[in-house]
Formats: C-alpha cells, sequence, structure tokens
C-alpha cells in the first residue's frame, strides 16, 4: 500500500518523482563507489604481496646479478694486481740496465787499480834527492811515471772511478778496511792515521776499500 502511494504520489506530482529518481541515482552511486574502492584496496594489496615475494625468475636473476657483480670486481683486482706487477718488472729491469751500463766495467776496472798501484809505488822509490840535472835519465823517467799516472787517474774520474785516500778521516767501515788499531798522540781516537793502500769507489759505490791504520782510544 505505501509504495502504491508513492507511485501515486510521483504522478500527480512531477518534483517528487524528480527526487525520487535522484535519491535512487545516488543510492547507485555510492554503491559504485564503495566496490571501486574496494577494487583499488584489492589491487594495491596483491601488488604489495606481489612486491613483497617476488617470483621465482625474479630471484635467479637477483643471484646472477651478484655473481657477475662478484666476478667483476674479482677480475678488477686481477686486473690492477698484474699492472702493478708489469710495473715493478720493468722499474726492476730498467735497474738493472741502468747498473750495468754503470758497473759493467768494474772487473775492468779492478784489473786497472794494479797498474796504477804499480805506478805509484814506482814514483814513490824514486828518491827525492838523486832528481838533479845530473841525473836526466832518471829526471825524465820519473816525469814520464808522474805523467802517466795522472793520465790514468783522469781516465778512472772520467769514467766515475775515484781514489780514497782517507788519512784524518773518520773510520768508515764501508770505505775501509782497518789492518790495525794504534794509539797515536795528538790523534783523535776513530781516525785513519796510516793508509797502506788507497781504494776507489766506482759512481759512489766502494769498488775497494781503503787499507788503513786506525786510531785506538785510552
Amino acid at each position: 500500500m505505501a509504495a502504491r502511494g508513492v507511485r501515486l504520489m510521483s504522478l500527480r506530482y512531477p518534483l517528487v518523482r524528480a527526487a525520487l529518481r535522484t535519491s535512487r541515482f545516488l543510492c547507485t552511486a555510492t554503491q559504485q563507489k564503495s566496490t571501486g574502492q574496494n577494487l583499488e584496496e584489492d589491487q594495491s594489496q596483491n601488488q604489495n604481496a606481489q612486491k613483497t615475494e617476488p617470483t621465482p625468475a625474479e630471484k635467479t636473476l637477483v643471484e646472477d646479478k651478484v655473481k657477475l657483480e662478484e666476478q667483476l670486481k674479482d677480475m678488477t683486482d686481477k686486473y690492477k694486481r698484474a699492472l702493478a706487477d708489469t710495473e715493478n718488472l720493468r722499474q726492476r729491469s730498467q735497474k738493472l740496465v741502468e747498473e750495468a751500463k754503470l758497473y759493467g766495467i768494474q772487473g775492468f776496472c779492478k784489473d786497472l787499480l794494479e797498474v796504477a798501484d804499480i805506478l805509484g809505488k814506482a814514483t814513490e822509490s824514486v828518491p827525492k834527492e838523486e832528481l838533479r840535472d845530473e841525473n836526466p835519465h832518471l829526471k825524465s823517467l820519473y816525469e814520464g811515471l808522474v805523467m802517466t799516472e795522472a793520465q790514468i787517474q783522469k781516465v778512472f774520474k772520467k769514467h766515475g772511478l775515484l781514489k780514497l785516500n782517507p788519512v784524518g778521516a773518520k773510520f768508515d767501515p764501508y770505505e775501509h778496511e782497518a789492518l790495525f788499531h794504534a794509539p797515536v798522540e795528538g790523534k783523535e781516537p776513530g781516525t785513519i792515521a796510516l793508509v797502506s793502500k788507497v781504494g776507489y769507489k766506482l759512481h759512489g759505490r766502494t769498488l775497494r776499500p781503503a787499507l788503513v791504520g786506525v786510531v785506538k782510544g785510552p
């Protein structure tokens, strides 16, 4: 009866009929909105579930990515070490070549030192009082020996070979070889009082140590 009354009223009153249509439209829109929100929430929940739980394929890709990154890091480290080893080898080879150029003649120099020692002893053995005009041959021979000794020392110096005659210097075990220790009045202990045989250095490296006598302390 109530529904029939409403229909009758809607037929008689157009405003009532329009109000009823508006009411039905609002109810339908509300239901659709509610349904749409529910669908969006379900989709969002499904997407979150998919994000939190990766698929087996995604897991495999992640594992492969990690393995490849580790392999790349390992190969990069090996490459850097290989470069460092190559550079060290190059530097060592260059140093050996340079040393060979500098010290390759040291065997030859040692043999020439014996010649220089003989020349030195020969000039020292000539009595200075005999070097007079009355002995022109001896004087000429002595002057020739002195000039030869000076020339050979000049050649030594040209090739980096220097004489060590360290009288009065401090004893250095890298450059000198002590034959004896003895107290010497007026000399500081640890200094060299006598040089029995001069030494030589080739490009700063001791080729032959000087044979010396060292002052002994009290």
